[in-house]
C-alpha cells in the first residue's frame, strides 16, 4: 500500500502519540508499505511554527527531513497534475493544506492516513 501521511498523522507518528490509532501505527509501521509526507504537509508545519501554533524541538528545515529519515518516510513534491485536481474536488472542506493532500491521493492512488472525517468525504481512500 501506499500511504499519504496526514499532518497531524506524522506529528503523532514522530511523537508516538497516544491519538495514533492502532490501524493507522501498525500500517505506517509494516515494512511492505511505502510512507509519504507531502511538501504541503512541510509547508503547513513550517507555517504553523512561525505563527507560533506549533512548537518543534528544532527549525522546521531541520527537523522535518530528520524526523522523516528517522521514520523511514518519503517525501512528495508537489506536482502540477495534483494542483490542477483541485478544480474538480468538491467543496466540503475549506482547508487549502488538506484539499491539496487530497488530490495528490487521488492523482497518485495513494491512501491517506487521516482521523479527519472531513477527508473522508471525498472520493479517496483514508484509512485511520
Amino acid at each position: 500500500m501506499k500511504i499519504l501521511l496526514d499532518t497531524c498523522a506524522f506529528l503523532w507518528i514522530i511523537s508516538d502519540s497516544d491519538d495514533l490509532s492502532q490501524t493507522a501505527r501498525t500500517l505506517f509501521t509494516n515494512p511492505e508499505n511505502d510512507v509519504y509526507l507531502s511538501v504541503v504537509s512541510a509547508w503547513e508545519i513550517s507555517i504553523k511554527t512561525m505563527l507560533g501554533k506549533l512548537s518543534l524541538p528544532d527549525f522546521p528545515e531541520r527537523y522535518i527531513p530528520a524526523q522523516r529519515s528517522k521514520h523511514r518516510i518519503d517525501s512528495l513534491a508537489l506536482d502540477e497534475e495534483s494542483a490542477l485536481q483541485l478544480r474538480r474536488l468538491p467543496e466540503l472542506h475549506r482547508d487549502p493544506f488538506d484539499r491539496m493532500l487530497i488530490c495528490q491521493a487521488v492523482v497518485h492512488g495513494l491512501t491517506i492516513l487521516t482521523p479527519d472525517e472531513l477527508i473522508t468525504q471525498y472520493p479517496v481512500r483514508t484509512r485511520w
